[in-house]
C-alpha cells in the first residue's frame, strides 16, 4: 500500500464535526456549531431563485460578481470611511475559511513566523502549516481574553510575516479596542509583516461598542487583508459566501491563490447578496437582535452552576463550569451532550500551547425556545 506523510498530522476530524454528530445520534439540542436554527430572509431566498431562473448560472468572474464587489467597496466606504477599489481591492470567496487560507498561502512563505493570538480559529493554524510556516503563539488572558502586548512584542523577530487578528473573536467574544489598535500600529510600523484581520462578525457587536476594523486606520488597511463573511452577516452559513478586501498590491497576490482554490463562488447568490447590500439591508438590525439573544441566554442562565464570560461580540457565550466539575472541557462537553442533551464546543480544540481553561462555548443564534429548552436542561447540570 502506497503511504503518505500526511502535512498535517496532528489534524483529525474538527470538534464541530463530532460535537453536531453526537448532538444529532442523542437527539440532543445543538447550542456547539455556530449556525443559526432559524431561516434567513425569504426574500433573500426569492431573490436566488430569480436570479437562477433568468440565466446566472454559469461561472462568476474569479474575482467576485462586479456588482458584489461594488458593493461591498460602499459598505467599507460607509462604514469605516474606507474606498476599496472594486476592480482590483475586493475579492469574493467560497467563505471566510477560503479567504483566510489564500491570504496566508499568497504572504506566508517556508521559514516564516506567523503570531497567532489564541485560542484561536482552527483553520488559522493548518493554513499557516500547509504554507511552510511556524505558527508562534501568544495566549489571550483569561478571562476576558485581552491582548498582552508585551508578549507579542517580544514574539516578533525578523521572521516574522503575518498577524492574525480577529474581531469580534471566536470562541471568545472579545473586541478589539482602540488601544489595542494603537498597539498593533505601532508595532508593526516599519516592518514588513501583514495583517489578517478576520472580522466575519463585524456587524455582530453589542453594547454600543464600536468595530475597530482595520479599514478605519491608514497605515494599519495599507497592509491588511480584511476578512468577511455573508454566511454571518445573513444567517446562511451553508451558502458559504465570503469576501476579502486588500490593497491593489496584496490582492494581486491574494487572487492568484484565489482562482486555483475555487476560482469562483456560486453566481445567483453573489446577485442575490449584492441586492440586499447595495441598501445594506438588514446590517443595522443584526446587533440588537443578537444583543437580545445574549442577554435572553444570560437571564435564563441565571442562578445555574455555570459562570458566564463577558461577551461583547459575535454570537458565543463562554461560560465556565469550575463550580460544576474539575473535569477538562472535552470531557465534561461529551457528558454534557449525554446526560443533559445539550452540545457545547470545549475551547481546547482552539487552543495548541496553553491548557484550557474550564469554560465551553455555546452559540445562541438559536430561536428564542430552543435558547429556553436549552438554558433549562443547563441549570440542572
Amino acid at each position: 500500500m502506497t503511504r503518505i506523510e500526511s502535512k498535517l498530522p496532528s489534524v483529525g476530524t474538527t470538534i464541530f464535526t463530532v460535537m453536531s454528530r453526537l448532538a444529532a445520534d442523542l437527539g440532543a439540542i445543538n447550542l456547539s456549531q455556530g449556525f443559526p436554527d432559524f431561516d434567513c430572509d425569504p426574500a433573500l431566498v426569492d431573490a436566488v431563485a430569480s436570479h437562477m431562473r433568468s440565466g446566472k448560472n454559469q461561472y462568476a468572474p474569479m474575482q467576485g460578481v462586479l456588482r458584489l464587489r461594488e458593493a461591498i467597496a460602499a459598505k467599507y466606504e460607509h462604514y469605516h470611511g474606507r474606498r476599496y477599489d472594486p476592480e482590483t481591492e475586493v475579492t469574493v470567496t467560497s467563505g471566510g475559511t477560503e479567504a483566510i487560507f489564500d491570504a496566508v498561502a499568497a504572504t506566508v512563505r517556508a521559514g516564516d513566523e506567523v503570531i497567532v493570538l489564541e485560542p484561536c480559529y482552527d483553520s488559522y493554524v493548518p493554513a499557516i502549516e500547509l504554507s511552510g510556516a511556524a505558527p508562534v503563539f501568544i495566549a489571550l488572558q483569561f478571562p476576558d481574553y485581552s491582548i498582552d502586548w508585551s508578549a507579542v512584542r517580544r514574539a516578533v523577530t525578523s521572521r516574522t510575516r503575518m498577524i492574525m487578528v480577529n474581531t469580534p473573536h471566536n470562541p471568545a467574544g472579545a473586541v478589539l479596542t482602540a488601544a489595542d489598535v494603537r498597539e498593533l500600529s505601532a508595532l508593526v510600523e516599519r516592518t514588513n509583516i501583514v495583517v489578517l484581520s478576520d472580522e466575519v462578525y463585524e456587524h455582530i457587536i453589542f453594547d454600543g461598542i464600536a468595530h475597530e476594523s482595520m479599514a478605519r486606520y491608514d497605515a494599519l488597511a495599507a497592509r491588511s487583508f480584511i476578512v468577511g463573511s455573508f454566511g454571518k452577516t445573513y444567517h446562511t452559513t451553508g451558502w458559504k459566501v465570503g469576501y476579502t478586501v486588500a490593497p491593489a498590491p496584496l490582492m494581486q497576490e491574494f487572487r492568484k491563490v484565489h482562482q486555483f482554490v475555487t476560482f469562483s463562488t456560486i453566481t445567483p447568490v453573489q446577485h442575490a447578496i449584492a441586492d440586499f447590500l447595495e441598501t445594506r439591508r438588514g446590517l443595522s438590525e443584526l446587533a440588537p437582535f443578537f444583543q437580545a439573544k445574549r442577554d435572553l441566554f444570560l437571564e435564563l442562565m441565571a442562578g445555574s452552576r455555570f459562570t458566564p464570560l463577558p461577551c461583547r461580540g459575535s454570537y458565543f457565550q463562554l461560560m465556565d463550569y469550575s463550580a460544576i466539575t474539575d473535569e477538562r472541557d472535552a470531557d465534561f462537553a461529551i457528558r454534557l451532550t449525554k446526560e443533559r442533551g445539550v452540545a457545547s464546543i470545549p475551547t481546547s480544540p482552539f487552543l495548541r500551547s496553553q491548557d484550557a481553561p474550564r469554560v465551553l462555548r455555546f452559540c445562541f443564534a438559536k430561536k428564542d425556545e430552543t435558547l429556553r429548552a436549552a438554558a433549562e436542561r443547563l441549570r440542572g447540570a
